[in-house]
């Protein structure tokens, strides 16, 4: 993984410079040590000549020591701030993957409740329509039933007339049962899919 691999460097990283950071101070307290045997070796010797040397063999240990343990230092706080720099930079390139992720996922949502809310929209039109076909179908029906009741000789042509309207009526019917089946599962998925977009 990605996030993985930068970590993996850092550690590496820092275990390297806690290795240098090690050297480094065992020679600056190495020179320490020096430089105390030194002095307390001129002391021993009671020489005045062997003390002024070993005073200013102590100084410069002891600088050089000092000027090690500086430099490690400086080192240290340049490594935790390049260290604080590029972690900021991984945070934020994971920010910006994470908002155009968000985004994306928000779009596709806002595209599917839109294709459901269009097809639902085009189902219930449908239904209308299937509707007041069924309606004007069961019209027909009784209009043509009043007729036939009404003219005995043309009877046979009425009758004609009535299954056939009957026969459309039906077909309306089942076409508005289903339409309307239709409807109320699109209904459902459409729930489910806001409800999961929530």
């Amino acid at each position: 993984m990605p996030s993985q691999q930068p970590q993996q460097s850092q550690a590496s990283r820092a275990a390297a410079r806690r290795r240098q950071r090690s050297t480094r101070l065992v020679v600056a307290v190495v020179l320490l040590a020096v430089a105390a045997a030194v002095v307390v070796a001129a002391l021993v010797s009671s020489s005045a000549g062997l003390t002024a040397v070993a005073a200013v063999v102590a100084l410069v240990l002891g600088a050089a020591a000092t000027r090690i343990t500086h430099s490690e230092l400086m080192q240290a706080r340049h490594d935790a701030a390049r260290d604080r720099a590029q972690q900021a930079q991984d945070y934020r390139v994971l920010t910006e993957q994470r908002t155009e992720e968000a985004a994306a996922f928000a779009a596709d949502m806002r595209r599917k409740i839109a294709d459901r809310e269009e097809a639902l929209a085009v189902l219930e039109r449908a239904l209308s329509t299937a509707q007041k076909s069924a309606a004007e179908s069961q019209l027909k029906r009784g209009q043509e039933a009043r007729r036939a009741d009404a003219a005995e000789r043309g009877r046979e042509i009425a009758e004609r007339g009535r299954d056939d309207a009957e026969g459309r009526a039906a077909e309306a019917i089942v076409i508005v049962a289903e339409l309307e089946a239709e409807l109320d599962a699109l209904r459902a998925t459409v729930a489910r899919s806001a409800h999961r977009s929530a």
